[in-house]
């Protein structure tokens, strides 16, 4: 696990710990001490912003830290091993998809950078199964801002002054972060939520073919809403992109608490018919995330039901769409869904 002690790190690392022996890396080794000791983990030193290599005898690499330069990328296809990734914004994403494929990976590579380590992605493949298909998918997203999260939770932030594209009615737009406002009841909390840059935009029409895939966000907090949509409209996110004014972003929505509730609701579409499904993990985003993550080493591992896969993949590209709901049960995290 590159990045195992972080606020999502350590999730995975409890819930992996009785399923395998891990080893933790990062930069500062002291501060894994006491989660390795929790866990029965090992813990080593592995900068990714030096120049040093590192190698380890593993069975599979889980990225739970940015891999700017696609070191861990590069180092677990030189090695043969299963790659997971849960940390690249579509950009990223992208350039990964192709430096995987253009090495030729003998091992599976699935880049789960979905919303909450591809939950979003693998709860639409499961409403996709019952109908026959996705010709529309629609996420909505509360963001809890009482939960506990780690300064890189907030990093979409910075991408908020990028246009991105979208796939809508089977065609490719471009389209302006924090717009087409709705408001959508997420569970029991009608949500006002706006346009963000997502990766399941861009894969769930080349996995799926969904035509529409859009994705939007929102807060607990009404005024936070309001403010952030307020200070999108002066142009900050224009104006203020840059190092310069990282910390002014970011500070706009990082105060992380001390626990709160994750929820996302995903509504999909396909010749007339429609399903929806609300996802709560009332162990917070961390975990939700760490969750994502934990079913997308199964899935590259083959203990998901169905045998290792070979290549690049998404997380809604699972062969077992149907045991979604299992599986996200078996770490405490709700699903509840009917007809929208």
């Amino acid at each position: 696990m590159v990045g195992g002690y972080g606020t999502v790190g350590a999730e995975l690392a409890r819930l992996a710990a009785p399923s395998w022996p891990l080893l933790l890396t990062g930069r500062t080794v002291a501060r894994g001490e006491a989660l390795a000791e929790e866990t029965g983990a090992r813990v080593e030193r592995w900068d990714l912003t030096g120049p040093e290599p590192f190698r380890a005898g593993v069975r599979a690499v889980a990225g739970v830290v940015n891999d700017p330069d696609d070191r861990v990328l590069r180092a677990a296809i030189r090695g043969g091993v299963p790659y997971v990734d849960i940390t690249r914004w579509t950009a990223r994403l992208q350039r990964a998809a192709t430096v995987a494929a253009l090495r030729g990976p003998t091992a599976p590579v699935l880049l789960s950078s979905a919303w909450m380590g591809g939950v979003s992605s693998l709860v639409a493949a499961a409403l996709a199964e019952e109908l026959g298909g996705a010709e529309t998918v629609d996420i909505a997203v509360r963001w809890d801002l009482k939960d506990r999260a780690g300064a890189d939770s907030v990093e979409f932030m910075d991408r908020l002054g990028l246009d991105y594209e979208v796939t809508e009615g089977g065609q490719r737009r471009t389209v302006m972060p924090l717009s087409d406002v709705r408001r959508v009841r997420i569970g029991p909390h009608p949500t006002k939520v706006a346009r963000i840059d997502t990766p399941e935009q861009f894969t769930l029409p080349l996995a799926l073919g969904t035509a529409t895939a859009t994705t939007r966000i929102g807060f607990s907090s009404a005024a936070s809403t309001s403010s952030l949509l307020a200070v999108k409209r002066l142009g900050f996110f224009r104006w203020g992109r840059g190092e310069r004014f990282t910390s002014a972003r970011r500070a706009l929505l990082y105060a992380p608490g001390e626990g709160g509730t994750a929820r996302l609701r995903i509504d999909v579409t396909h010749g007339g018919r429609s399903r929806t499904a609300t996802v709560t993990d009332d162990a917070g985003q961390a975990h939700l995330t760490a969750v994502g993550a934990m079913l997308a080493l199964r899935r590259v591992l083959g203990t998901d039901g169905a045998g290792a896969p070979r290549g690049v993949l998404f997380p809604e590209m699972t062969p077992v769409p149907a045991r979604v709901p299992d599986l996200l049960a078996e770490y405490g995290v709700q699903l509840e869904s009917g007809t929208a």
